[in-house]
């Protein structure tokens, strides 16, 4: 009998090139280039590079953006089907579903060429933070607001939001996070992704795949739970008694501990920087000191006392950013979809760059 690995745990599914990961050391890299490096840049030039292969030179990132700058807007016909969907429920719930809406207005839809999928791609990458926000504003019976040429990606969305031009360090924060959210090896939805990709199917059914996927609780859902959780805490007197109380019931805290990493996650360095700079120029610290407390007591409680490898994920810091962004918490994982999007392509293009369908066996008991 061949042994079994309860949720695949440790089992080597494919090979890649897109990213690779050293949870030991605490090592992300995409197209071996180090997350650090890469939270500097743009989205477009992180985008290109997930999908492409290559960092784009000037010439070519000029070109990317303009072309991203150009597809931005959406279907009217979709505006219109927006207005319907059955609001006050999680967000990507409607996402998923104008996803599949703006397939039907793709001619493109089913056809597998090269030049096709990369004409898909350039219209997911523009189309979903368009979506996203059009999606909140109809949820309180407003109007969408048309994106402007003259921001960048993640700025942007942040204007579509709320019709406010962010100040120089939100547009920043909301950049950094669409990159730190835009690939991460076999996650969960990347790995839906391509089962749905190796059947050959196309790409935008491949996408949905994937947000059914990062829906769950225990994936793209847990940066909703810890907005909610720090809702909960309400302050930082609090934390302490929330945290033990946790521990105590054997209850999980969201936003601590990842299948991969045994070390700080990488990406949570970086979510923790911006988060601070945000609550400074916001000059209100309280959302970062709650989260900095929480951090300092779990930290005793599982590093230091029982020895365990649990530390802060990509999802704990992010929630506090989102908090100083006044991101509601419905749309947390919509977000991270926004951002993820360029790397769920780059999977969808390897899978048929060199496809074998995706089908393993199981062991009957």
């Amino acid at each position: 009998m061949k042994e079994m690995k309860k949720g695949l745990e440790g089992v080597v599914a494919l090979d890649t090139k897109i990213s690779y990961i050293d949870g030991i050391q605490g090592i992300l890299k995409y197209r071996g280039i180090n997350i650090e490096d890469l939270a500097d840049l743009s989205y477009d030039a992180v985008s290109y590079l997930l999908i492409t292969g290559k960092m784009p030179d000037e010439a070519e990132l000029s070109e990317y953006s303009r072309m991203l700058v150009a597809n931005r807007g959406i279907n009217g016909k979709l505006i219109e089907v927006l207005k319907h969907f059955e609001f006050g429920v999680e967000a990507l719930d409607g996402l998923r579903t104008a996803i599949s809406c703006t397939a039907h207005f793709d001619e493109e839809n089913n056809q597998h060429t090269p030049e096709a999928n990369k004409n898909k791609a350039i219209k997911l990458v523009a189309e979903f933070p368009t979506i996203v926000a059009a999606l909140h504003r109809a949820s309180y019976g407003d109007e969408p607001i048309k994106p402007m040429d003259n921001l960048s990606h993640g700025a942007n969305f942040l204007y579509m939001l709320s019709g406010k031009i962010p100040t120089d360090l939100e547009a920043e924060a909301m950049e950094k996070d669409l990159i730190l959210s835009a690939e991460h090896e076999l996650n969960p939805s990347t790995f839906s992704l391509r089962i749905a990709s190796s059947t050959l199917s196309d790409m935008y059914s491949a996408v949905i795949c994937g947000l059914c996927t990062l829906k769950g609780p225990l994936h793209g859902g847990a940066r909703k739970g810890v907005m909610d959780m720090l809702d909960e805490i309400g302050s930082i007197e609090n934390a302490r008694d929330y945290a033990l109380g946790k521990l105590e019931r054997k209850e999980k805290i969201m936003g601590f501990g990842h299948r991969v990493y045994k070390t700080l996650d990488p990406r949570a360095r970086i979510y923790k920087d911006v988060a601070r700079r945000l609550a400074e120029e916001n000059g209100d610290t309280s959302w970062f000191d709650m989260a900095e407390e929480l951090e300092h007591i779990l930290y005793h409680e599982f590093v230091e006392i029982k020895g365990k490898p649990i530390y802060p994920n990509v999802d704990f810091y992010s929630a506090v950013v989102y908090k100083y962004l006044d991101i509601p918490a419905e749309l947390a994982t919509s977000i991270f979809a926004m951002g993820r999007v360029s790397g769920w392509i780059a999977h969808c293009m390897e899978q048929y760059s060199d496809n074998r369908v995706i089908r393993p066996r199981a062991h009957t008991v």
